[in-house]
């Protein structure tokens, strides 16, 4: 499913949207707006085009082919379930996809603007048509399906076509609502309720949300990392970047209608609860005490402003798993103030077979990580550690300089990563330090959201051969991004000129490789977990490739191949015995054959067995697990104590390979 919105859910704000407006009683077409650029879009557009023209990594000349693109970028991203538009609406407005990359230069969007304007009429009319199905109470018993994924369909050849895509839509909604426990009377209010809000933030579109939705169009053309900033996402971005932020700690995407969370800030509120996980969906906020609001179809930035708030108070999310077939929940959390710099590592032991093994988890490359982890080190060796694991699960990045400096504890002196501009000029990022703080048995665990810093940290320490990196495939981000402004100092509108953040250099490793796309490849690969299944730089559209330079001028401490090849086979013999391994298997086999699915049945009997036959394996799963623990079982998952937590296999495992390790 493609990318198109993102937004950090981290801001500190107060401010509450959308609890209690009036809606009217009807709308008219009357009410959508006729909209046209405002006079400071055309000089941005023409500035952000001349600068990433002229200074963004990836050279790509304005021209036809481009244009083209865009155009299909952003059709892709107005409708990119293709249930709004027409093939004769395609086969009308294909006649500006030649001519976007005059309008950039020009700074004359109207086909831009002509484009959006028929989106807005065809959700007009797809919302005033799901309301008409509403007359009638929907019956979930005869043999009927939801096409849930239409990327890869054919766009719709009438209106007919598209009313067929809509009554089963509709119906899915509505089946939603009753797998969750509502009567008709209550589904056909919250639908009616939703729909009419959809209609009214279409009445509510602005000029800066078509010259927004465009410009990104263009920009995510050239790279996925590449943004423009409308003015208030501008002072969004400032504001998180500051480091001291208040919200639950989530990164939110728009989907299709819906808020799905992208991911979680580690140790932050969300990710504590263990009850909010990577790619469940945002159906509803409430606030403290009061009732909750049904959010899909809102704008994100909308939604944004309704969950952050001041740190103490309290949110309320209804959440959709993204899990099929999994019981819509409720979930308070409590906002707080997230300090990123003091997300510091922390520092525990692990015990196998009555040895320790020192496990140092590092949720990101903050400002004097070096300086804690020279510290917890020092301490971890004065409790007899037999060797060290350095978690890097989950951790996005951070400081470059921090990655080069943690390097230098476990290393001589020596080259840590390479950057070349987009001028093809190559610097070199030196550990100058000669002292190593610990040259004992040491590993890296990371997976698929290692990122960033993280990667290059990893990548290091493999090519000098220090460590055994373990887990998945890093996510293989291995660029460099810069944020400007677009106004100038003469401007009389800056408060209405927005910002760009677009990619200027790349990372390779010491031996000449980027981490770009490919990222880091462990020596040791654990089975990857359906969560990070499909995540990673290499799924993002118009990532730039994986390529190589001229190695550095290192010298490897050591050659750690034939050790890896003794760790692996002892960790294959290992896992086969291990039941958390044995259930993530069983995942993956199962997420295999419905990854392809684009469908989902809407008789309700079919869906409640699913989700029933789900619910008892996981109910017999964490009763053995229970068992295992020495608790006693529970007849429902709702019964689980709140303070139970499945073993951390992974980490388990570390330890363990860490400590064959040692002993070899």
């Amino acid at each position: 499913m493609n990318k198109f919105f993102r937004h950090a859910l981290f801001i500190a704000s107060s401010l509450f949207i959308g609890a209690a407006y009036a809606l009217p009683v009807s709308f008219d077409i009357k009410d959508i707006p006729q909209l046209q650029q405002q006079e400071q879009h055309a000089k941005v557009a023409k500035r952000v085009s001349d600068l990433f023209s002229r200074s963004h990594y990836k050279f790509i000349p304005l021209d036809d082919d481009l244009s083209q693109k865009v155009f299909d970028r952003y059709i892709e991203q107005l409708d990119y379930n293709k249930q709004l538009f027409l093939q004769s609406d395609i086969d009308k407005l294909k006649t500006h996809q030649f001519s976007l990359d005059d309008s950039l230069k020009s700074g004359q969007l109207s086909p831009a603007y002509a484009i959006y304007q028929l989106n807005l009429l065809r959700r007009f009319e797809r919302y005033n048509y799901a309301l008409s199905l509403l007359k009638n109470e929907i019956k979930f018993d005869s043999k009927d399906e939801y096409q849930f994924d239409r990327t890869e369909s054919s766009w719709a050849k009438d209106s007919a076509e598209l009313d067929k895509l809509w009554q089963q839509k509709v119906k899915s909604d509505a089946l939603a609502l009753k797998l969750s426990g509502e009567e008709w009377e209550k589904i056909e209010e919250l639908l009616n309720k939703r729909y009419r809000n959809m209609l009214k933030r279409l009445t509510q579109t602005e000029s800066e949300d078509v010259f927004q939705s465009f410009m990104n169009a263009y920009a995510q053309t050239i790279e996925p990392h590449t943004n423009y900033l409308s003015p208030r996402n501008t002072e969004r971005f400032k504001t998180e970047m500051s480091l001291s932020l208040e919200g639950i700690g989530a990164v939110l995407q728009l989907e299709d209608d819906y808020t799905v969370i992208r991911s979680l800030v580690p140790g932050g509120p969300a990710d504590r609860s263990k009850q909010v996980f990577k790619d469940d969906k945002i159906v509803a906020v409430g606030q403290d005490g009061e009732q909750l609001v049904d959010v899909i179809g809102w704008r994100l930035d909308d939604i944004v402003d309704l969950i952050k708030g001041p740190k103490g108070t309290k949110v309320q999310l209804q959440i959709l798993s993204g899990k099929a077939d999994v019981k819509n929940r409720v979930v308070e959390i409590v906002r707080e103030e997230i300090h990123l710099e003091d997300r510091e590592a922390k520092f525990t032991v692990e015990e196998i077979d009555d040895k320790k093994i020192g496990v140092i988890t590092i949720p990101s490359f903050y400002i004097k990580l070096t300086e804690d982890v020279e510290k917890g080190i020092t301490s971890l060796i004065k409790k007899d550690v037999e060797g060290i694991v350095i978690d890097l699960r989950n951790n996005g990045g951070g400081a470059l300089k921090e990655a080069t400096w943690l390097t230098g504890l476990f290393i001589p002196s020596g080259p840590v990563v390479q950057v070349r501009d987009n001028l093809n000029n190559i610097y070199v990022h030196e550990d100058e330090n000669k002292s190593v703080i610990y040259d004992g048995p040491l590993t890296v665990l990371i997976n698929r959201y290692s990122a960033s810093a993280s990667e290059i940290f990893a990548a290091a320490l493999q090519d000098y051969g220090r460590a055994v990196v373990i887990g998945e495939q890093s996510f293989g981000k291995g660029t460099v991004q810069q944020h400007g402004g677009v106004s100038r100092f003469y401007d009389k509108d800056k408060e209405k000129i927005g910002s760009v953040k677009y990619t200027l250099s790349k990372f390779y490793r010491v031996n000449g490789g980027s981490t770009q796309n490919k990222g880091v490849i462990p020596d040791i690969l654990f089975p990857t977990a359906i969560d990070s299944a499909d995540t990673g730089e290499s799924l993002e559209e118009n990532a730039l490739p994986w390529d190589n330079i001229r190695s550095a001028a290192y010298k490897p401490v050591g050659d750690l191949q034939s050790d890896i090849n003794k760790l692996a086979k002892k960790h294959e013999s290992r896992i086969k015995g291990e039941v958390e391994f044995t259930y993530l298997l069983e995942d993956i086999k199962e997420y295999r054959k419905e990854k392809d699915m684009t469908s989902i049945s809407l008789v309700e009997s079919e869906r409640v067995k699913i989700r029933e036959e789900k619910e008892l394996l996981l109910l017999e799963r964490n009763n053995e697990r229970l068992k295992r623990a020495g608790l006693p079982a529970v007849k429902s998952i709702d019964d689980l104590p709140d303070d139970f937590e499945p073993i951390d296999a992974f980490l388990i495992e570390a330890a363990a390979i860490t400590l064959d390790y040692a002993k070899l």
